[in-house]
């Protein structure tokens, strides 16, 4: 089972976001969201957003007895570019730069992990004196 969101036209840079980013790729949600908490870089912001929302989603679509928060992880994690938004900048002699202010698009998916199911396997009976004592008779 997977849950996605996204956030699209991000008013941050895409390299600035792919860097933090990569710290919560393959991680499990508990431990990417500690991660975003105590990264000290303004991309974590957006990020931890997307990913509540993305746990949010698959809460909602499969309800709370099925899906347990413990058992997400995330398991990809794309930064996208967006439209650039172009200004200019006035600068000496009659002249002018562009700025380039850049977006991004967030796209994460959380998926659940396999939790393995224990079989209990059944012993054999113990053979006590008494049985193992016919049995040699018969």
């Amino acid at each position: 089972m997977e849950s996605r969101a996204v956030i699209k036209y991000n008013r941050m840079s895409p390299r600035k976001l792919r860097r933090v980013a990569e710290l919560i790729k393959g991680k499990d949600y508990e431990n990417a969201r500690s991660i975003l908490d105590l990264t000290p870089k303004a991309a974590c912001e957006p990020l931890l957003k997307a990913l509540k929302s993305a746990a949010s989603n698959a809460i909602s679509r499969e309800g709370t007895s099925k899906v347990k928060v413990e058992n997400l992880f995330v398991k990809s994690i794309h930064i996208d570019g967006g439209p650039i938004l172009k200004r200019i900048r006035a600068v000496g002699m009659g002249r002018a730069y562009r700025i380039r202010k850049r977006t991004a698009h967030i796209n994460v998916v959380l998926a659940e992990k396999e939790v393995p199911k224990i079989i209990r396997q059944r012993k054999p009976p113990k053979e006590t004196a008494k049985d193992s004592g016919k049995a040699k008779e018969a």
